[in-house]
């Protein structure tokens, strides 16, 4: 999978991207949430077949420093997950926005794409946290 380009993704509060493509959301961690975790070595991906509510966890990373939930950046039914993290989860630190991607989920409600922020947005956000 070609990395996106920045201006492709969509990010939530919680610091989940999304980038669509027809009716599918490839979904992960942004590269700031993947700064404050530090290295990553495990990722607990959802089943495929699972329907995921909107901020429902789905998915659960833990690093040398701490564990967390992922949560789903928008409604939807895993389609396909990335079992390449099952065996190199350093791809989330390496390239969060790219080869490190966790899942697929088939839309279900697009509409709550809209309240996702765009790339400005985002980076407006994270550096009011800082």
């Amino acid at each position: 999978m070609a990395k996106k380009k920045k201006s492709d993704l969509l990010y939530t509060q919680e610091h989940e991207w999304v980038s669509v493509e027809d009716d599918v959301a490839t979904c992960g961690i942004s590269d700031y949430a993947q700064q404050q975790l530090g290295d990553v070595v495990f990722v607990e991906l959802p089943e495929v077949g699972k329907t995921v509510a909107q901020s429902e966890e789905i998915a659960v990373v833990e690093s040398v420093k701490a564990a967390s939930d992922i949560y789903a950046p928008i409604s939807g039914e895993v389609i396909e997950v990335n079992d390449a993290l099952e065996d190199e989860p350093g791809l989330v630190n390496g390239d969060p926005t790219g080869e490190g991607w966790f899942f697929r989920l088939r839309i279900e409600n697009p509409e709550e794409l809209e309240g996702l922020m765009d790339e400005d947005a985002y980076q407006d956000y994270v550096e009011g946290l800082d």
